[in-house]
């Protein structure tokens, strides 16, 4: 499995430990944080947070995809992001920009950001080429069923893993057509995205099959639905769930875990690798 993640500013190591990418929502309706964060000033303040608690990556998002979304306008997602990708490239961390436009993926670039963290991987017009356009820029794709505003009514597989790796694939293919090498490329199972409780957890427990795809494989299981439906726990509730989560995707293979509570998720990844746990794979 390769063990590095390249970015426009930034080589990342995958190897010595897990890497921990902080959410940073500039929005006012995501599902866990919606509008806690959605002025600029909050927003930039956050990622001041997030990487003095350890975060290696900062991912920064002005639509929210939670089940029911519809995406904002051009012109607010812009207003939503841009301001707080400036601030956040100085900190010296790995900067992403989470969006599917192509629009503003190219202003998130041109602003400085490092990565595209694209929820319908780069399938919306004009946005593989804005990526191809950047020689550096690292991208993650992931697997969705349908559209945010659907994709939670009656999902159906017949195998999901088999029908998430094909996806993947597919677009793994595609993308490396385009001119993005795959040292550029990590992959996300999609967890919560047009997936049942059901389809999540065979889809958790056989997550590691996935590493046959050949790059690295980024997670996000933080304070999700199946996790309130795991422990009964309302979103607010679900920090210790996430982070449990998060130590099980490192043990089926994960190399970044995506999460909204970086202190705990760093402290637990701290205990797992003095405990010489290490990554699996």
């Amino acid at each position: 499995m390769p063990l590095t993640w390249q970015t426009a500013r930034f080589a990342l190591d995958l190897g010595p430990r897990p890497l921990v990418m902080g959410i940073v929502n500039v929005t006012p309706d995501s599902f866990s944080d919606g509008g806690h964060h959605a002025a600029a000033a909050q927003a930039c303040a956050h990622c001041d947070q997030l990487f003095a608690e350890g975060a290696d990556i900062l991912d920064i998002g002005g639509e929210s995809t939670r089940p029911g979304s519809h995406p904002p306008q051009l012109e607010v997602e812009l207003e939503r992001v841009l301001p707080v990708v400036r601030h956040a490239v100085t900190l010296g961390v790995p900067v992403s920009v989470d969006t599917s436009r192509a629009e503003v993926m190219a202003a998130g670039l041109e602003a400085g950001a490092d990565i595209i963290n694209d929820v319908r991987a780069l399938q919306w017009p004009a946005a593989l080429a804005a990526v191809a356009a950047h020689p550096r820029a690292g991208v993650c794709l992931m697997h969705m069923k349908g559209e945010p505003a659907t994709m939670q009514q009656a999902p159906h597989y017949d195998d999901v893993l088999a029908e998430v790796a094909d996806f993947l694939r597919r677009r793994l293919d595609a993308v490396t057509a385009a001119g993005i090498v795959g040292e550029r490329i990590v992959l996300d199972p999609g967890y919560g995205f047009g997936k049942s409780l059901e389809h999540n957890l065979a889809l958790f427990q056989r997550q590691a099959q996935l590493r046959s795809l050949g790059r690295p494989l980024l997670v996000g299981w933080s304070r999700k639905g199946t996790l309130g439906q795991l422990t009964g726990r309302t979103v607010d509730q679900r920090m210790p769930a996430s982070v449990g989560a998060a130590l099980a995707a490192v043990a089926h293979g994960a190399r970044i875990v995506r999460v909204h509570d970086v202190a705990a998720t760093v402290d637990a990844l701290k205990v797992w690798n003095a405990a010489g746990l290490g990554l699996a794979g």
